[in-house]
């Protein structure tokens, strides 16, 4: 699958986070609450609610890769992200992910 792939549709949480680790200078996302995010979250991931997205400083030509926890707030995220010029690949939800926790 290619990156231009990734821009264009949701893919498994784990098949992203893989992606994110291969994509130079990529930004892993977390739009949940603060308080869900400190119950654990993906190692190297960043946290930036929903409701704060405007407070993004990410340079637009960044690839984000954006997760929540069902993938209802990240699908959420990235049209609002890819609305205002941002390169996104929604990832779903942390509900479904297998690897390390911190």
């Amino acid at each position: 699958m290619s990156f231009l792939n990734l821009l264009t549709k949701q893919i498994n949480i784990n098949d992203g986070v893989s992606a994110f680790r291969k994509t130079p200078d990529a930004v892993l996302l977390d739009v949940r609450t603060p308080e869900e995010y400190a119950e654990g979250h993906i190692p190297g991931s960043k946290n930036l609610p929903l409701n704060r997205l405007p407070a993004l400083s990410a340079k637009k030509d960044t690839p984000l890769f954006v997760y929540c926890y069902s993938g209802a707030r990240s699908r959420r995220a990235c049209a609002w992200l890819k609305q205002n010029g941002y390169m996104t690949t929604d990832i779903g939800g942390i509900m479904n992910y297998r690897g390390a926790m911190e």
